[in-house]
């Protein structure tokens, strides 16, 4: 994970300089400061999907070309069989498959995303992106935080929400737990 993290890194720096931005105006434009940016290009720290599509929306490309480098080609579909979507394990308690990663000019990024379990005692990780997001939990069952309010999302339930409030998922019941992302 450490070394595609580095990978993501220099391109988001590549990808600055040749739109000719300083990093405080690419902090600015994803709604951090300037030394959490800065951590971004010098692969220090794990970057949230939410970030990613941020900054990927603020470069003017896909998520998916920060995440393989690759530029998407399909545009009138693309087809991900199960278990080969691009996969991402962005932050330690989440994996992540982008499951349209290969389609140009995406309205939405869905993801397919494990949360495994963790001790209770460990602190709830809480992120924040531009946009709105849908969430189907697909096995087993997740608190999902989201703004100061807790719920138990079981299998079939969905949540759709305003992801610029904060908000965090942990698996419940000691098990793991998979849902649908979509980011709009």
């Amino acid at each position: 994970m450490e070394e595609q993290i580095k990978e993501i890194a220099q391109r988001v720096k590549e990808l600055r300089e040749v739109l000719e931005l300083s990093p405080e105006q690419a902090a600015r434009n994803c709604n951090i400061s300037t030394s959490a940016y800065l951590k971004i290009e010098e692969g220090k720290t794990d970057i949230s999907v939410g970030t990613l599509h941020t900054l990927a929306k603020s470069f003017g490309v896909e998520v998916s070309t920060l995440l393989s480098g690759d530029e998407p080609r399909m545009r009138s579909y693309t087809l991900t069989r199960k278990g080969q979507g691009v996969a991402m394990e962005r932050r330690k308690a989440y994996s992540y498959q982008a499951l349209a990663a290969n389609f140009i000019n995406r309205k939405a990024e869905p993801f397919l995303v494990k949360v495994c379990p963790k001790p209770e005692d460990q602190p709830i990780d809480f992120n924040s992106h531009p946009g709105q997001e849908f969430n189907l939990i697909l096995k087993g069952s997740m608190r999902f935080y989201l703004n100061n309010k807790e719920m138990l999302l079981h299998e079939g339930d969905s949540i759709y929400f305003d992801s610029g409030l904060p908000h965090a998922m942990r698996a419940a019941d000691n098990a793991p737990c998979e849902f649908l992302a979509i980011i709009f």
